[in-house]
């Protein structure tokens, strides 16, 4: 008798699917100290009766309930009590050694988690809340990390070994992975995952979350309106792409929008969006496709707007082109640690072009493509906060000047190690005030700007 193509079944009509050999003889009841020696025990009998080809075909659903039969059988075989919970939590994990991320799935899954760093087999750290922790989560050894590895990247075409021991992934449910494999790391490995979170975040849950002010908000909503280029600054893992997305949702649903990224993060709302990727060279070193020549190819293509998910190379200078040439509202973030740090980042990018150009036309450049600066970060107390909203100024010299319209005001630290501060208008009246008007937004900007004239 066969059934669903998974070979031999048992004699009993009601046996798991996926044997593949009749149930041995049992022995006599084993001592199996630790769960942990229990669990490979029984891994090891299971996957001799698993055809592997036939359980990458299946739902994983199927596969853990028929998973969870056999850990039944092999438990009844050899003599060991094991209740429902202890045979669904096995063959829950078991699947995930089979077709998930072994023991970071439940990370995956769990949506309080928001990073997930794998430092070696025995050593996988968490973040939750912008803080992180160590859990009790190990690979069996460097082996099974490195099996791991490798299906994550086979699942995009790529390959990682030895030949090739670093890559860029991209999961199915949109979280961005990093590996890299020995022997560029003594550890047996690295694995880091950046989740992609499931629901939309909007200005105004980010209000709600303390990221920033309600009229910080609305005068994010007002510049996305108004068609401001908004580059978005900070360090790694504050909140750069969060907060871009959720200003993004403000571009008009009639305008076509190209995003470029090295792997896709942004979820636009609207309609007409064209979503480019970068494409890393093959093992044989060719076929590399940069951000600068996507930025390059989208200016052929009609957009109204241009966004970078994140400006790190020469496609700075193709990007500041595009601002200057009529694509007004582009957006786009950059690693720095302050908004005049963001300048300078901007500036060496524009040098590494090889353009040869002097550091005041480089500057001139800048300063007429970008209308504002957003910084954010990531305080001690893990919260992300927006802490600073800068204008463009113009020049005075050879330096850039910025106005700042918004800044978080530090007043120290509460009894939970929660920061106490507020976000303070700096109410001054914006240059981009008649760029509103033209939206009729104007009234609007200076009542977030707490200037009088506003509706407030």
């Amino acid at each position: 008798m066969r059934s669903a193509g998974f070979g031999r079944r048992v004699t009993e009509p009601s046996g798991p699917k996926l044997l593949l050999v009749p149930n041995p003889q049992r022995g006599p009841a084993e001592d199996l100290p630790g769960r942990g020696e229990l669990k490979e025990q029984i891994r090891t009998v299971l996957m001799s009766r698993i055809d592997p080809s036939v359980a990458g075909r299946i739902s994983r659903m199927t596969l853990e309930a028929e998973v969870a039969k056999l850990v039944s059988e092999i438990a009844t075989e050899r003599r060991v009590q094991l209740n429902e919970a202890e045979q669904g939590t096995i063959a829950a994990e078991l699947t995930d050694d089979m077709v998930g991320l072994g023991p970071v799935e439940p990370f995956l899954a769990d949506d309080d988690v928001t990073d997930i760093l794998v430092n070696g087999p025995f050593d996988i750290y968490v973040e939750r809340g912008g803080k992180l922790e160590k859990t009790n989560a190990r690979f069996r050894d460097g082996q099974h990390l490195v099996n791991i590895a490798q299906r994550i990247a086979s699942a995009i075409g790529r390959r990682i070994d030895e030949a090739s021991p670093m890559v860029d992934a991209r999961l199915a449910d949109g979280s961005r992975v990093n590996i890299v494999l020995p022997p560029l790391v003594l550890n047996g490995g690295t694995i880091s995952i950046r989740k992609f979170p499931k629901r939309h975040l909007s200005l105004d849950r980010m209000v709600r979350q303390e990221n920033l002010s309600r009229d910080m908000a609305r005068l994010l909503q007002i510049a996305a309106r108004s068609r401001l280029n908004i580059l978005i600054s900070g360090g790694t893992g504050s909140g750069k792409t969060t907060l871009l997305n959720a200003v993004s949702q403000f571009i008009d649903r009639n305008e076509r929008v190209i995003t470029i990224e090295d792997a896709v993060e942004l979820r636009l709302q609207q309609p007409h969006v064209v979503q480019m990727e970068t494409r890393p060279p093959n093992i044989e070193g060719v076929g590399h496709v940069p951000q600068r020549e996507l930025v390059r190819n989208a200016l052929r293509m009609r957009p109204d707007r241009i966004i970078v998910g994140e400006v790190r190379g020469a496609e700075t200078f193709d990007m500041l082109q595009a601002m200057n040439t009529g694509h007004d509202g582009s957006m786009s973030t950059v690693h720095a640690n302050s908004p005049r740090d963001a300048l300078y980042r901007l500036e060496n990018m524009v040098i590494m072009a090889n353009l040869n150009l002097p550091l005041q036309a480089i500057r001139m450049h800048v300063a007429s493509a970008l209308n504002l600066i957003v910084h954010i970060e990531r305080m001690r107390d893990g919260i992300r906060r927006v802490q600073n909203i800068c204008e463009m100024a113009g020049m005075e010299g050879e330096t850039i000047t910025m106005r700042e319209l918004f800044a978080f005001q530090f007043r120290g630290e509460r009894r939970d190690g929660t920061i106490d501060g507020e976000f303070v208008s700096s109410r001054m009246r914006p240059d981009f005030i008649a760029r509103a008007a033209q939206f009729n937004l104007d009234k609007e900007l200076l009542d977030a700007m707490e200037i009088a004239g506003g509706r407030g």
